[in-house]
């Protein structure tokens, strides 16, 4: 496993509100310059949603409004070939992500004067990627035999090409594997919906197998998080803010991945205008705190839950305005410089 040693760093989860993309960028740069992270513009372009925002390249892909689907009418054979021979060869430069996909990529891998200790991509993760695109009777692809075996390993070119570009900004690469989707993984609504445990965990270490550096993976609600913890993973990242009760149910688990080397994000700074506007430093330590206690007691040592630990805001940024973006980008990197004079 690759150092873990973050000592409580600030980056964030990847979406911001911004329309500019250079602006976007400064916003990022300013606060995060020990790590930061490219931003998705989501606001920007129907093509930056988390979905579009890979689908460039997938055989048979097609947007239509805000819809994307793969249409098998369309001749996929010879694309699928062409994706499978790029697999095996790990040839990430057959697919790329274009600047109309990721404005926000683009404009970061252009920023000079950088010089961080590491440096952050995220990627939507084939189970949420692969349940959000249908085919054309809607139907989710990752439920098609051909196609859904063919999502991880797209997915996993997508990241390994990320991580070529973000090398260039640093040595040090961090690569996100966005599992939104794993929220409702459990639930009633969900039956159906998702593969085995086993097959979930094989899907993703996929995409991991793909990142040579630093693999984590965020999923910003309650879920069984054992499964995720079965995969190869080195950061698991999760809404310390709304669901820190969520991964104390896991202590045992924790436990082991910590002792491996294993890191957590906590995201720990809101992500709602309404609870950024009543937060301060002081609240946010106590909370964090309180998050990480149950651990402690539990045989985990304050001490490595710090010196492994990342700073996060809860999820994306997308849904505060900018002013209130900044807002909470300065309290997560106030909060971080905090912890880190009195503990590291």
């Amino acid at each position: 496993m690759p150092s873990t040693e973050f000592g409580c760093l600030p980056t964030i989860i990847g979406s911001m509100p911004h329309t500019d993309p250079q602006k976007a960028c400064s916003m990022v740069t300013h606060y995060l310059k020990d790590m930061p992270a490219w931003p998705q513009l989501p606001r920007r372009s129907f093509l930056e949603n988390m979905y579009a925002q890979y689908s460039e390249g997938f055989p048979g892909v097609g947007i239509e409004g805000d819809r994307i689907y793969i249409d098998r009418l369309q001749a996929v054979q010879k694309p699928l070939e062409d994706l499978y021979a790029a697999y095996l060869e790990n040839n990430v430069d057959r697919y790329p992500i274009g600047p109309d996909y990721a404005a926000g990529l683009h404009s970061f891998l252009s920023q000079t004067g950088l010089a961080p200790k590491a440096v952050k991509g995220h990627v939507t993760g084939p189970l949420t990627w692969g349940l959000t695109v249908t085919d054309e009777n809607r139907r989710a692809i990752i439920h098609d035999e051909v196609l859904g075996d063919a999502v991880p390993r797209f997915l996993r070119l997508k990241a390994g090409w990320q991580e070529k570009q973000l090398s260039q900004i640093s040595k040090s690469t961090i690569i996100f594997v966005d599992e939104p989707y794993m929220a409702a993984y459990g639930s009633s609504t969900s039956t159906g919906a998702f593969s085995s445990p086993e097959k979930i965990a094989q899907m993703l270490d996929e995409v991991f197998a793909g990142i040579s550096g630093i693999k984590g993976l965020h999923c910003c609600g309650n879920t069984d998080w054992s499964v995720l913890l079965k995969t190869s993973l080195d950061v698991l990242s999760f809404d310390a803010y709304n669901y820190a009760e969520s991964l104390s149910l896991y202590p045992s688990e924790i436990k082991k991945f910590v002792d491996r080397g294993g890191a957590i994000a906590w995201g720990i700074v809101p992500n709602d205008e309404d609870s950024v506007v009543k937060e301060s430093v002081a609240s946010l330590q106590d909370r964090l705190g309180e998050a990480m206690a149950p651990f402690t007691r539990n045989g985990v040592r304050f001490k490595d839950l710090v010196v492994q630990g990342l700073l996060t805001p809860s999820c994306g940024l997308d849904p505060l305005g900018e002013e209130a973006a900044g807002t909470a980008l300065e309290l997560l990197t106030r909060l971080s410089a905090r912890i880190r004079k009195r503990y590291i």
